[in-house]
């Protein structure tokens, strides 16, 4: 019985090992494509929520994902609709209905370079970023954001929203 299973162990080894030279390249469009994951919220010690980490994976087949730290000129210049590259948006439900809320300052922000090496760009990932979550200006508790990504061919991704999110305020 033990050395059926060093036989299995060595074959399976084996066929992990040469199973990636015979798999085919990847194959995503060219445009990004993203999906939600999850919200994992982040209460104080108070138990108050406060932040939350948005969760989502996404594909790229060129695998132009993210800026450079100096792409801060053209259409990437500070203030520039491209400066940015994850857009976030954040809702709150008043009355029943949700409304986008602006807030101070912006949950966009900038994914750096994850571009792959070797001659199969198409990549596959997930992406977290930690957002506020609790409008010190409101009373309204249930909130979601919706959510895209820009390549740098400027291929806009589809937009993902995610379910309610109930913020305990106090």
């Amino acid at each position: 019985m033990k050395i059926l299973t060093k036989i299995q162990f060595i074959v399976i080894s084996v066929l992990l090992f040469i199973t990636p030279c015979c798999l085919p390249e990847h194959e995503y469009p060219v445009t990004p494509y993203i999906e939600y994951e999850d919200f994992i919220k982040i209460p104080t010690s108070q138990g108050i929520d406060d932040k939350g980490v948005l969760k989502i994976s996404f594909t790229d087949g060129d695998g132009d994902i993210g800026l450079e730290e100096g792409d801060t000129t053209g259409i990437y210049e500070h203030g520039s609709e491209y400066h940015y590259n994850y857009f976030i948006t954040y809702f709150e439900r008043q009355n029943g209905v949700f409304i986008k809320v602006e807030l101070p300052g912006s949950f966009n922000s900038r994914i750096p370079v994850i571009s792959p090496k070797g001659e199969d760009k198409a990549i596959k990932g997930e992406i977290e970023i930690e957002l506020f979550i609790n409008n010190p200006n409101s009373n309204y508790d249930t909130i979601h954001f919706q959510a895209y990504i820009v390549d740098r061919a400027l291929h806009h991704s589809n937009t993902i929203t995610t379910p309610d999110i109930i913020v305990k305020k106090h």
